[in-house]
C-alpha cells in the first residue's frame, strides 16, 4: 500500500472537489458542471444517465464522500459547485 502523502489528500480533497463540482449527498446541483456532464449523458444515452456511467459513479462517490460532512457543511460545498458551473458556462 502506497504511504505516500499524496494518497491520503486524495481521500480528504474527495467531498470538496466532489461538491465543488455539484456531486452532493443530496443529489447534483442545478447549474453546476455536474448538471452539466449529467444532461450530456442524459441527451447521449436516449434521455437517462446509464449505470455505471462516470455521471453515476461520480453521483454514488458524491453521496458516499459527504456522508461524514454535516449537512451545512454539504450546502455549502453544493453551492460552490453551482457557482463554479455557473462561472464555467459562460465561458462554455
Amino acid at each position: 500500500m502506497c504511504s505516500c502523502p499524496c494518497a491520503a489528500g486524495a481521500v480528504v480533497a474527495a467531498p470538496v472537489v466532489l461538491g465543488a463540482a455539484g456531486f452532493t449527498s443530496a443529489g447534483i446541483a442545478a447549474g453546476s458542471y455536474a448538471a452539466g456532464m449529467m444532461s450530456s449523458a442524459a441527451i447521449a444515452n436516449g434521455g437517462g444517465v446509464a449505470a455505471g456511467s462516470v455521471v453515476a459513479v461520480l453521483q454514488s462517490a458524491g453521496k458516499k464522500s459527504m456522508a461524514g460532512l454535516s449537512t451545512a457543511a454539504s450546502a455549502a460545498v453544493g453551492g460552490v459547485g453551482a457557482a463554479a458551473g455557473y462561472v464555467a458556462s459562460l465561458f462554455f
